[in-house]
């Protein structure tokens, strides 16, 4: 057995006749009588106490810790009371991603896992507690995709204490939780004239926007990233490396979403828009710091900007400008005086790069090239999202088997059927 059972009642001293015997110490009858101690694989003594009549209970306890040791699953008591907060602040800190990805993990596990179960020790945490809590988050958050991200954020913290061995088994991972559906409703992409009628509903200034979203495919803080010397008209590329982001409120230079620098074939459509507008509204030399606040400035001419010259804010061009658009196009109403526009998360300026795959799955293009112009990781979600937008299999076959028919109709004999000899 590991360790030994201490009794804090009796103790053993040599008596007069050289032999030892029991006698009460001064803590007998009071207290917890029993301390099952050991050392841990740390090389630290660990305790537990346990009360009179309950000295199995104890040995028990120690066989357990013995046997945990043996199969490398020992969990340390004394850690696995650290909450669920402390642990989940310690492993943000820790993070090493850039933080344009950090500070939105670190959102969503303030606003809406710490206040639930952030005083909730690790090592008490069971399957029933992580249902208990999605429950209330599905109660808070009505978009399922939001609450699968959160979810993930959560997963994650868990999994690193596993690794810490400070939690045995990642609750979030039991057969009996369901992770909020990953299924998204299905996009129906803009026909082309609700594009450029909102196009056209825009300030001149970013009419131009909308051939970028809906002609390149490219994502809004791309859009408003986007430098001059990486669009080369002669070759007919443009170049995304870069986008506009808001981390903690301020204004950065970063890579597009998971640092995938991408090509897309630049459409002498889209090409001859973009002359023109650097013609009637020249680049201008934008600076902002690289990935974080606080980080290294960086100067890019940008063919969008403001007036005055500072990059644009996704925030307030969504709310002065795209959406009274939207209204103007007829795409949503008009608010009531002293109420904002309604949320429209369907027509924000993602629907462009919706148009953009769809008018590409309707010319034939395949998966994977699509995926690449979009910038996704994997083709694969790129074929959940828009599957439903390919010709499909049945149609062609039905295609395919008619225009035999029609083609074997026009001749004079008609079609001939082979004789059996």
């Amino acid at each position: 057995m590991a360790g030994h059972i201490q009794d804090r009642w009796y103790k053993t001293e040599p008596g007069t006749d050289g032999r030892t015997r029991r006698v009460k110490t001064d803590r007998h009858g009071t207290g917890m009588r029993y301390r099952a101690r050991y050392i841990g694989p740390d090389g630290t003594e660990k305790s537990k106490s346990f009360p009179d009549r309950q000295k199995r209970l104890a040995e028990q306890w120690l066989s357990h810790i013995e046997a945990d040791m043996s199969r490398g699953a020992y969990i340390d008591p004394t850690a696995g009371r650290t909450t669920f907060r402390q642990y989940g602040e310690k492993w943000i800190a820790s993070q090493t991603t850039d933080m344009t990805t950090r500070v939105p993990v670190a959102v969503q596990l303030r606003l809406h896992a710490f206040p639930y179960m952030g005083s909730r020790p690790l090592d008490s945490f069971q399957p029933t507690h992580i249902r208990e809590w999605l429950s209330e988050l599905e109660r808070a958050i009505p978009a399922s995709s939001y609450r699968r991200v959160i979810f993930a954020s959560v997963s994650s913290v868990l999994s690193a204490a596993v690794d810490d061995t400070l939690l045995a088994k990642n609750p979030c991972k039991a057969r009996s939780v369901r992770a909020p559906e990953r299924a998204a409703p299905r996009v129906r992409p803009w026909p082309a004239e609700r594009v450029f009628a909102v196009r056209a509903a825009l300030p001149k200034r970013y009419q131009a926007m909308t051939d970028l979203g809906g002609g390149c495919g490219l994502r809004q803080g791309e859009i408003f990233g986007l430098p001059e010397d990486e669009v080369n008209y002669e070759t007919g590329w443009l170049h995304v490396a870069y986008q506009v982001k808001v981390v903690n409120g301020h204004l950065v230079f970063a890579p597009p979403k998971r640092g995938k620098e991408r090509d897309v074939p630049l459409p002498a459509s889209v090409a001859r828009v973009l002359r023109q507008h650097r013609k009637d509204f020249p680049p201008v030399p934008v600076t902002l710091p690289w990935l974080r606040p606080d980080g290294s400035p960086v100067t890019k001419r940008l063919l969008f900007s403001l007036t005055g010259g500072s990059a644009v804010r996704r925030t307030d061009f969504n709310t002065r400008i795209w959406k009274p658009a939207l209204v103007a196009a007829g795409v949503i109403s008009e608010p009531k005086a002293g109420e904002r526009h309604a949320a429209a998360r369907e027509h924000g300026m993602h629907a462009l790069r919706h148009f953009y795959a769809s008018v590409l799955l309707d010319a034939g293009e395949n998966i994977k090239a699509l995926s690449a112009y979009l910038g996704h990781s994997d083709p694969g979600f790129t074929l959940r999202t828009y599957t439903h937008l390919m010709p499909s299999s049945e149609g062609r076959t039905r295609k395919a088997v008619d225009s035999m028919y029609e083609a074997a109709e026009s001749t004079p004999d008609g079609p001939e059927t082979a004789q059996s000899e």
